[in-house]
């Protein structure tokens, strides 16, 4: 493993339910909702996606340039599938194949799209803020559907957004990256303010409703999945 992308913080993924949550309260106060790394140095995008067999998370990382979409590396891991489904805690069922997968990247991407929420999440703590707490790492989540929130529907062209609110704050966006398509709704995940994060999706989207980044993630994924890759 090459580890141009280390964990900083070590936690047991086998956690009740209870204590998932109470940790997910306790690591959301981590979170830097603003942007930490000037946008002109922006090189690298990476996009994280995870399926399933009947008893294994694969996921698949797949890293292109900025902001021209160039692909760079691919990779995919596999772990035994060891937490269940419980709506709020997706973390803890994919993130230990996302860092898996991640730790086999020979270079190091400068921002991760996940397909997930970021602080847009009961807790303000989705797989894409808890990934970037974890690596320390810039993280942008962007979901095809949202978790909490509400929000108007944005105008129909391509660019256009509207804010998603939750208990009087805001967790994100809805965002739409082609004209007449259904939105995508991305959230802060870590170290990316939700303007910065906007331009990044849109910035990624190539003719597709999905950013490329998780687009190809998700097909790599896929495909790992039924062992064609």
């Amino acid at each position: 493993m090459n580890w141009v992308v280390r964990t900083r913080r070590i936690h047991a993924w086998d956690l009740t339910v209870a204590d998932a949550a109470r940790l997910q309260s306790e690591l959301a106060a981590k979170v830097i909702r603003r942007t930490t790394f000037p946008l002109r140095s922006l090189r690298r995008v990476a996009g994280v996606d995870v399926h399933y067999t009947a008893d294994r998370a694969v996921a698949g990382v797949v890293v292109l340039g900025f902001p021209g979409l160039e692909p760079q590396e691919e990779v995919t891991a596999g772990v035994p599938l060891s937490y269940p489904y419980v709506p709020s805690l997706l973390s803890f069922r994919e993130g230990p194949a996302a860092l898996a997968a991640m730790s086999r990247l020979a270079v190091r991407p400068d921002v991760l799209v996940f397909d997930g929420q970021g602080i847009a999440h009961p807790r303000r703590f989705g797989i894409a803020s808890h990934i970037g707490v974890l690596l320390d790492l810039p993280t942008i989540g962007c979901a095809k559907t949202p978790l909490i929130g509400t929000y108007c529907e944005p105008g129909s062209q391509r660019g256009s957004f509207s804010i998603m609110w939750d208990r009087g704050r805001i967790v994100g966006a809805a965002l739409r990256t082609r004209d007449g398509v259904a939105p995508v709704f991305v959230s802060v995940g870590h170290r990316v303010s939700l303007k910065d994060s906007l331009h990044i999706v849109l910035g990624c989207c190539a003719g597709f409703r999905l950013p490329e980044t998780t687009r190809r993630a998700d097909r790599l994924a896929r495909a790992a999945a039924k062992g064609k890759w």
